[in-house]
């Protein structure tokens, strides 16, 4: 495998050093996966612009480009280079990221809140004197140069962004919802001018600033949910030790773990995290390796075992001989699956972006022909419409040609403004994360609320997800005598099992043993009065066929005589069969995966009612079920909680985390469950149910609203601050409408 990540390229205007995480690429059988972050995406459109223009680079076998995180996923050929991909996402409008600092979504967020903040403070006294202008009869002589000047700044300061937007897409022969924004604010700011400068033509400028400040309260509250949480997987840098002490010379020296190379021989003492994939040469321990196997059951290693690098020693000191060193580290390996997967899934395209390809470019042309055909047929279309104009409560304004054309051109503009349209998402969206957020969810991902709804499949984690995840006594059996002695002998361990073994007999008052020995593997022995108790691994499972067969059997022993046993194992959560059933219902096939062995992961299957699982499923297995049902044309949900699941969340259409798992899997989900179990995942679809009902209802609403409307506008009949007045009524039932979503979750 050839590493390309962080060598410099020769950039397209002037040349930079990409910065490592930034761009990478793998040489893996004659094709180059590349990574790296798009800046400037603000919609679905452009999301797929960029996409469209990469595909189209020679070479490139695949290529998909994620808005929520602003990254580009391609595949090429080896004699593709980084310029030349670069190249194609400028010639798109946009650019490749440079060194993006690490608060660039906080610092993205910020902006938003800074730039409606300027708007509000801009546009409501401007409303506020325009209502009584309008109703009162107030007359100002500042007020002209006072609506040109704030105007100004909400257009070219706090719009600023919206406004570049829609240059990009009309310079690339394209339109968005940011070039119908900026055209109608403009036009109506340019009225303004027009009034003050002495032509016949009303002015509009404050309904402009009313466009922009709606469309930023839009703005700001979907980068307020897309970007609450940097979607990061540094996290696995907590997980891995900096150092590791390698045995040298007799001795032992403390080195960063980079340094580390292959055979080297490194001592982890009880407690600490394994730093390097290897074999143990020396000692026994129990090792939790819960982040590879989701198992939280510990794995006693003895010399010749393979152990995993993040894995933890919980018993005794080990001296491991490292074989894989570097990228070939499985943490190394998951960091790029993880970025593989998130690079590689497609975002869902929002529906009010998608409309406007076409709504936007029919809108212009409309307003153009209203304002042509008064300009041509004035006196005509003066007389044929009097009737209707005498009826309206507002006059025309329109004494001319040249007036009744700007009259129409503006109402036409203003009136198909999408603020309702902007907004009947993002409203939805703030709605629904409240609802989660009193359900017990985190919502990371606007867009999985989406498309959490056409979900068909969901793979599920055994451990922590359908179970507790914490090892419990399920049977045991042994005599009064022997309580006092077993706590007294697992009580100061820091051992799973034996936390598990106190718990059932309770705490006892007992004595210190006269010896004690403790071998890493196999248990614990006390002698008290002559007496030898043990507490470990069980000689002889057929002996006590009370227990379980899928449970961890440890025996107690008294003088080398079987005297009882616990039969440990990891229970599954309370509402894990309910919450299956219910998946069901809904028409969600459940499947559960694990790194467990067949019995055990039958068993755990058969308690929570799946019919369908998979055992001893390492990391790339799950992300190849989440592939394979993709390619079935299934909507995949992933439910995990440890970093063997990030990769198949990242890849999920929605990927759903335990709140108590490991960073990484919570960093790779979509929505994460903060409280409770399988239950969650029922309530978040029920949710998206119900947003998906309502944004549709929103858009309805404010499509209907265009569709009455527009002709109005067109004829010259709707005056733009009528027009500007029914856009914000039809931005309140948008608001109230999303308010329905309260409550949701229960239903």
């Amino acid at each position: 495998m050839q590493e390309h990540r962080g060598a410099p390229f020769r950039g397209l205007s002037g040349g930079f050093d990409v910065q490592k995480d930034s761009i990478d690429a793998d040489d893996k059988k004659d094709e180059l996966k590349w990574n790296f972050r798009v800046l400037g995406m603000t919609c679905a459109t452009c999301s797929r612009i960029v996409e469209r223009a990469l595909k189209k680079t020679e070479g490139v076998s695949f290529a998909s480009v994620n808005l929520a995180t602003d990254s580009a996923f391609v595949i090429t050929s080896p004699d593709v280079t980084m310029d030349a991909l670069a190249e194609a996402v400028k010639n798109a409008g946009y650019e490749v990221a440079q060194d993006v600092p690490e608060d660039f979504d906080e610092m993205r967020y910020k902006e938003a809140r800074r730039n409606l903040a300027e708007v509000l403070a801009i546009g409501l006294p401007l409303s506020f004197l325009m209502y009584l202008h309008m109703f009162f009869g107030f007359h100002w002589a500042w007020y002209g140069p006072l609506e040109i000047v704030l105007g100004a700044l909400a257009l070219f300061r706090c719009g600023r962004r919206t406004l570049r937007g829609a240059w990009i897409a009309l310079s690339h022969k394209h339109t968005n919802m940011d070039t119908l924004i900026a055209l109608s604010s403009t036009a109506s700011w340019l009225t303004a001018i027009l009034n003050f400068a002495g032509a016949a033509i009303p002015s509009f400028g404050a309904v402009g600033v009313m466009i922009m400040m709606l469309h930023l309260l839009g703005r700001y509250i979907e980068s307020r949910l897309r970007d609450k949480a940097a979607k990061q997987v540094k996290t696995l840098l907590t997980l891995q030790p900096r150092e590791a002490r390698i045995i040298a010379d007799g001795g032992l020296v403390t080195v960063p773990v980079d340094a580390v190379k292959a055979d080297a021989l490194i001592r982890v003492n009880a407690g600490e995290r394994i730093p390097l994939d290897g074999v143990v040469e020396e000692g026994s321990s129990g090792v939790d390796e819960s982040l590879l196997t989701g198992e939280s059951l510990p794995v006693t290693k003895l010399p010749g075992a393979e152990v995993t690098g993040g894995s933890l020693n919980l018993d005794g000191p080990l001296v491991i001989r490292a074989t894989k060193v570097g990228a070939d580290t499985f943490l190394s390996q998951m960091l790029e699956l993880v970025r593989d997967a998130q690079g590689a899934k497609v975002p869902l395209q929002a529906l009010a972006d998608r409309i406007t390809l076409k709504f936007v470019p029919t809108v212009i042309a409309l307003a153009c022909l209203s304002a042509a055909a008064w300009y041509v047929f004035f006196p005509r279309l003066t007389l044929a419409l009097e009737p209707l104009s005498a009826a309206m409560p507002w006059p025309s304004g329109a004494s001319t040609p040249v007036a009744a054309a700007a009259y129409a051109f503006i109402a036409t503009l203003v009136i198909a403004c999408p603020c309702a349209l902007g907004l009947a998402t993002p409203l939805a969206l703030v709605a629904s994360a409240g609802e989660a957020s009193r359900s017990g969810l985190l919502i990371r991902n606007a867009e999985a609320v989406q498309t959490l709804r056409d979900a068909d499949f969901a793979l599920l984690d055994k451990t922590g997800t359908i179970t507790r995840g914490e090892p419990k006594v399920v049977e045991w059996s042994a005599p009064e005598e022997a309580l006092p002695y077993i706590y007294a002998l697992e009580a100061d361990s820091g051992h799973p099992l034996a936390a598990a073994v106190t718990e059932a007999v309770g705490a006892r008052p007992y004595d210190y043993p006269d010896e004690m020995k403790e071998t890493a593997g196999e248990g614990v022995a006390g002698r008290w009065d002559g007496d030898e108790w043990f507490v470990g691994r069980a000689l002889e499972r057929s002996r006590w066929k009370d227990a379980p067969p899928a449970s961890t059997l440890v025996e107690v022993r008294k003088n080398g005589e079987p005297a009882g046993f616990f039969a440990i194992a990891d229970r599954i959560r309370d509402d894990s069969r309910a919450a299956v059933e219910e998946l069901k219902k809904m028409g969600v096939t459940p499947m559960m995966a694990t790194g467990d062995g067949g019995e055990t992961a039958r068993q755990i299957a058969e308690e929570a009612g799946i019919d369908e699982f998979r055992s001893d499923v390492r990391p790339e297995g799950k992300l190849a079920i989440v592939r394979e049902a993709q390619s079935r044309g299934r909507r995949v949900i992933v439910c995990g909680d440890g970093i063997n699941d990030a990769a198949a969340l990242k890849a999920a259409e929605v990927g759903i985390a335990m709140g108590t798992g490991m960073d990484l899997a919570v960093d790779s989900a979509d929505i994460v469950i903060m409280k409770g179990g399988l239950a969650r995942v029922v309530a978040a679809i029920k949710i998206s149910n119900k947003t998906s009902r309502v944004i549709k209802e929103n858009l309805f609403a404010a499509f209907v609203y265009n569709i009455i409307a527009i002709p109005l506008a067109m004829a010259g009949l709707l005056h733009p601050i009528a027009a500007e007045c029914a856009m914000a009524a039809s931005s309140i039932t948008v608001i109230l409408n999303s308010l329905r979503i309260i409550g949701s979750a229960k239903e």
